[in-house]
């Protein structure tokens, strides 16, 4: 695979909203491996350990710190950058965060999106677009199916739901201002991605899973689990961005092709409970415990969500590399590196993974 990335990639332009995130993180530093030229515009990394923070001292793309609301801002630096390629990352990424700040929420993903995509609208040239969306998508019935790309949009939280509108605003502006029929006037071609639960290292934010369990190992606590029965896509880092930046050169080779919506999430029959991942890191780890918290006062999360991958297997050829208990052993390995080595590693673990 690394053979044919680095064919879409090395010496192109892509720009990369969210890079200082964690998956924009990871995906900046696979298109520096890969030879691409990186611009990053998003605001400043959250956390002063997190990947982008991590890996920006080997200058692995040119970072513009501004919020994706800035409409004006954000057109001027894509039409002085004149981008082949644009990955759509930046949002506001936590399902119960949107429930403090629901308004923002919609805000900075709604807005944030359309934001962007009216800047590819300046744009003179050719270039290739995926806007990363997120497997909570769906209208969830809370039963044991498969989601696949056709099915009913929805949302019950205010983040699962201001991405499915995310999702409304990119078909509207490719139908709109992009429309397959059309391209050889326009020359712009739009993709969505529907990942499931990531993980890997670099990430701290506060209620993500994985780097609960490490800060409460690394503290020596008892990890404190919500939703033990709750069962969800897990998969490593690297196995959505894999996926990101193959359906991008795809589409960028064959537009009217491979347009459209895709999933990317682990193998049907390997989807792991919390308290199943839970078990898996403690023992990469070698020690530590959890108790279920779950009797305690907490807001509405899904507690079941499983992804349909078929159309990316079939369509892109993409199928993951890594199963859920080795995402979770690279995740724990990755946090189990001194400081002044998880950079290294970093790469190193970017290497391994498109060796596979």
């Amino acid at each position: 695979m690394y053979d044919q990335l680095s064919s879409y990639y090395k010496g192109k332009k892509v720009f990369v909203t969210g890079h200082t995130g964690f998956k924009g993180g990871w995906l900046s530093a696979c298109l520096h491996s890969l030879g691409a030229k990186v611009k990053g515009y998003a605001l400043e990394a959250e956390y002063p350990n997190g990947i982008f923070p991590l890996l920006q001292p080997l200058q692995i793309c040119e970072s513009v710190i501004a919020d994706i609301r800035e409409r004006e801002k954000l057109i001027n630096e894509i039409e002085s950058f004149q981008p082949d390629y644009i990955f759509h990352l930046a949002a506001q990424p936590l399902v119960r965060l949107s429930y403090q700040i629901p308004t923002e929420t919609f805000d900075v993903n709604v807005t944030g999106t359309a934001s962007l995509l009216e800047a590819v609208t300046r744009l003179k040239k050719k270039s290739t677009v995926v806007v990363i969306t997120t497997d909570k998508v769906y209208e969830n019935k809370g039963k044991d199916i498969l989601y696949n790309e056709d099915d009913v949009l929805g949302g019950y939280d205010p983040y699962s739901a201001s991405k499915a509108c995310a999702e409304l605003v990119v078909s509207s502006f490719r139908n709109s201002f992009f429309n397959i029929k059309e391209f050889d006037s326009h020359q712009k071609s739009i993709a969505t991605a529907r990942a499931g639960n990531v993980i890997g290292g670099g990430d701290w934010r506060e209620d993500r899973l994985v780097p609960d369990i490490v800060r409460s190992l690394e503290q020596k606590k008892i990890i404190e689990v919500r939703n033990p029965r709750s069962v969800r896509p897990w998969q490593h880092v690297l196995e959505p961005i894999s996926g990101y930046l193959l359906l991008a050169g795809l589409l960028d080779e064959k537009p009217k092709k491979y347009t459209g919506a895709y999933n990317f999430g682990p193998l049907s029959k390997d989807h792991l409970t919390v308290k199943q991942l839970v078990k898996i890191a403690i023992q990469n780890w070698g020690e530590g415990d959890w108790k279920d918290i779950s009797a305690r006062g907490q807001l509405h999360e899904a507690g079941l969500l499983k992804l349909n991958i078929d159309r990316a297997k079939k369509k892109l050829g993409w199928k993951p590399k890594l199963n859920s208990a080795e995402a979770i052993k690279w995740a724990i390995d990755w946090y189990k590196q001194p400081a002044e080595k998880q950079a290294e590693y970093t790469f190193k673990q970017i290497r391994e993974y498109f060796a596979l």
